[in-house]
């Protein structure tokens, strides 16, 4: 069996320290990192070099469209922090109120509408926050 590219590893992690960074936002990035023990520290790593590094950083789709597929994502589970987390990382990417909007009015017919109901309810107060005037 051929030995791990060492070099390949820290790449990947540190390209997905710099995509997770750019879509969750260095404050975010810094609280969950000051928050990791002995217990979570390989679950962040997971999520960094895979999740951040290896599928965000992929050339295939654009992060608007990502951001999309994430939000129906958090609302058909059920992952209501999640939820509010991306779709602050969907304004960041780019993608406008509407069309957050649109994505949660799909998810309604896919997923359900009270779930698609709690998602109104906290991407209102987050894109009031956001966007305070507008």
């Amino acid at each position: 069996m051929p030995e791990p590219d060492h070099n390949q590893q820290d790449k990947t992690y540190a390209e997905g320290m710099r995509v997770r960074r750019e879509v969750l936002s260095d404050a975010h990035v810094e609280r969950a990192e000051a928050k990791k023990d002995s217990f979570t520290e390989d679950f962040q790593e997971l999520i960094t070099r895979y999740a951040w590094g290896s599928i965000w950083n992929r050339p295939g789709l654009p992060r608007t469209t990502r951001s999309a597929i994430t939000l129906t994502a958090m609302i058909a589970g059920g992952y209501w922090e999640e939820l509010e987390m991306h779709i602050r990382a969907a304004l960041r990417n780019g993608m406008a109120s509407d069309e957050i909007k649109e994505v949660f009015l799909q998810a309604a017919i896919y997923c359900s509408v009270p779930a698609a109901n709690v998602a109104f309810g906290i991407g209102q107060r987050v894109i009031a926050e956001e966007l305070p005037n507008g």
